[in-house]
């Protein structure tokens, strides 16, 4: 189960795919192909979160992908790719599809599969992961209420350096101390 995942339970894997520490757990050989190429591919990549949420994947699968609906989804169409489906990722010849959809930016759509963000922390990737989820998750709600009132064109021309004054550095010196002390409070063998 997630909530019974700990430091001491994750493997440590190299981009060759073995693992370099000794642990009783199985490598996934699908994660293994989508975080190892960008890894390999993007020195700035220290963390690379990738989820199979459900509002995430109902976006995903949406011709569309997110709209420019809500301050949320500004932030994430501001460094956004999209990857197409290609079945389980467990085949080395999608690595550099993959890495080229990404390019330089932070957030990519994995069309029919999920969502995934890198950051230079865990804070950073984390952090966009949520912001990525919530976008989603707004649109998905708001997709039953009626007609849409579409974010302004000036506004999202934009949204990139907007995004930049907002978002520099907020991951690891607000928000992420915050998330750590909660997750202490709520599971706090975590670091274990």
């Amino acid at each position: 189960m997630f909530e019974e995942i700990t430091a001491s339970s994750l493997v440590k894997v190299g981009l060759d795919g073995n693992k370099v520490m000794e642990s009783p757990h199985p490598i996934n050989p699908a994660g293994f192909v989508i975080h190892s190429a960008i890894h390999a591919a993007r020195e700035d990549a220290r963390c690379v979160m990738h989820t199979h949420s459900l509002n995430g994947v109902a976006i995903s699968a949406q011709k569309a992908g997110l709209q420019a609906i809500s301050q949320q989804s500004l932030f994430v169409l501001s460094s956004l790719g999209y990857h197409g489906y290609e079945g389980v990722a467990l085949r080395d010849e999608e690595k550099p599809r993959l890495v080229a959809d990404l390019g330089s930016k932070i957030f990519l759509m994995l069309r029919n599969h999920g969502l995934l963000t890198v950051g230079g922390s865990a804070a950073d990737a984390f952090l966009a992961m949520y912001m990525f989820e919530a976008a989603c998750a707004i649109q998905v709600r708001s997709q039953g209420g009626g007609e849409w009132v579409p974010v302004a064109k000036p506004i999202l021309d934009g949204i990139q350096a907007a995004a930049a004054v907002v978002t520099k550095n907020m991951g690891g010196a607000l928000a992420w101390p915050g998330i750590l002390r909660k997750l202490d409070r709520v599971n706090p063998g975590f670091r274990e």
